[in-house]
């Protein structure tokens, strides 16, 4: 049947197969410094989620090609070949577009400073996660860089294209806002959606929430809160991992046109921005009662005023506003099943993060050089941007102290890595018994080892 038939056919299988093949394991092409590295375990998982869906396709095209030497095969219709056919090849799409999601958290990893800024990047993930780890098995977080203003999180254990799991969190960072307090609050909250996933708060929530809405005037409001609930317990997962400097990273995020920050919609998961920035300023008052976060607010609607909008609108603002306490006590106290007892505010480190601490510590590290290399990455990101917010820390200073601290906490990661593995070399050193050799070995006499 020449090039129209089965033949053809079994050509571009062929193909598929010399294609796959070249599909060499990560570790053999990107070229990084080890403290750009992401850790053994996420690489270890994309690894293995990559080289198991190779082995599953190469599987597939073989018995796709031992089909067409059957007298099945032989005689099928092109039509019928080339329906299964189609289907190998939509499958190989499927392996190469996992194979770049994962290459585009490692590909950058490669570029001076931006790479170990990155692994940096995954430590205050891992860190942001941790109060999540006495109750379930964490997975791996890496992180990389891509344009645009907002981060966004593809979570573990979620259906990648083609319905693989997802083996580890891959979140996706603004550019822009490298490096400045700001990355922190757009990288926590990502963090915060795969926390929420992994205690199972959305849904209960949710249900919670619903059953609010059945009478009484505040129906409208707990509807509301419902709708977008996903995005604000991300956001308060934030707030309460990095206080004021949440806020005012959140803040970078939704300066848009007025015409967007005043959009209300129901369709939008996100709560719209003006009322975003108040229910954070509202969640920072509950959590670490202070001052400052009254001002805050008062400044977010000094730069957006409300005078002048729509009588219904306005209503639907104040209405907000007045049922956010009621709100937020329900999300602190909450009591997700696999917490037990405890509340949802019971495993946060909110006592670290109040403004008076905060501040306390920036005193405390501005007197002794190294002491925020020692701190929890969450903590130190709350301590500058509590400084950053009261005016004792320039944007110059800012960008120059996290980029020091982006590269110590990736270098350390690095470090324990090594001499983890260092430890565990040793450890089966130990245990591997000396070799026994068949004849005495005598200085200057020949051996064998057999």
């Amino acid at each position: 049947m020449g090039l129209h038939g089965l033949p053809f056919l079994e050509q571009e299988a062929r193909g598929l197969l010399t294609r796959l093949g070249r599909l060499q394991p990560f570790a053999l092409q990107m070229p990084m410094v080890p403290a750009a590295s992401v850790t053994p375990r996420a690489q270890a998982a994309m690894e293995t989620h990559m080289s198991e869906g190779k082995q599953r396709l190469n599987r597939l095209v073989h018995k796709y090609l031992r089909w067409l030497q059957t007298p099945a095969g032989a005689t099928a219709t092109p039509e019928e070949a080339q329906r299964r056919f189609t289907i190998l090849r939509l499958r190989f799409n499927v392996v190469l577009t996992q194979f770049d999601i994962f290459s585009d958290v490692l590909a950058q990893r490669s570029q001076h400073a931006t790479g170990v800024w990155t692994a940096g990047l995954d430590s205050v993930s891992a860190d942001a996660l941790s109060p999540v780890a006495p109750y379930v098995e964490l997975p791996p977080v890496v992180c990389y860089l891509d344009r645009g203003v907002g981060a966004a999180i593809r979570r573990a254990r979620t259906r990648l294209p083609g319905g693989d799991l997802n083996p580890v969190a891959i979140i996706r960072i603004p550019r822009e806002r490298m490096v400045g307090t700001g990355i922190a609050s757009s990288l926590v909250h990502e963090v915060g959606h795969q926390a929420a996933a992994l205690l199972d708060l959305v849904n209960p929530l949710r249900q919670e929430l619903v059953l609010r809405q059945h009478s009484g005037p505040e129906r409208d409001a707990w509807r509301m809160w419902e709708r977008w609930i996903s995005e604000i317990v991300a956001d308060f997962w934030s707030v309460s991992m990095l206080g004021i400097a949440a806020t005012t990273g959140l803040f970078a995020v939704v300066s848009l046109p007025r015409a967007f920050v005043f959009r209300i919609g129901l369709n939008d998961p996100h709560p719209f921005p003006w009322i975003r920035v108040k229910l954070s300023c509202a969640m920072g008052n509950a959590l670490y009662p202070h001052a400052q976060w009254s001002e805050l607010a008062d400044a977010w609607e000094r730069m957006y005023p409300v005078t002048t909008l729509p009588v219904e609108q306005l209503r639907q603002l104040r209405m907000l506003e007045r049922h956010m306490p009621r709100f937020v006590d329900l999300l602190t106290a909450f009591r997700p099943g696999v917490l037990g007892s405890r509340t949802l505010g019971a495993i946060l480190p909110l006592g670290e993060r109040r403004p008076e601490n905060l501040r306390a510590l920036y005193d405390t590290w501005s007197r002794t050089p190294g002491s925020a290399e020692k701190a929890a990455p969450t903590l130190a990101f709350a301590v500058l941007g509590q400084a950053r917010a009261d005016g004792k820390l320039q944007p110059e200073q800012e960008s120059t102290r996290l980029a020091d601290l982006l590269t110590t906490w990736a270098l350390s990661s690095s470090l324990e890595t090594s001499s983890g593995c260092a430890r565990q070399l040793l450890v089966n050193a130990r245990r591997t018994p000396a070799p026994q050799f068949q004849q005495p070995f005598v200085l200057g006499e020949p051996y064998a080892i057999h």
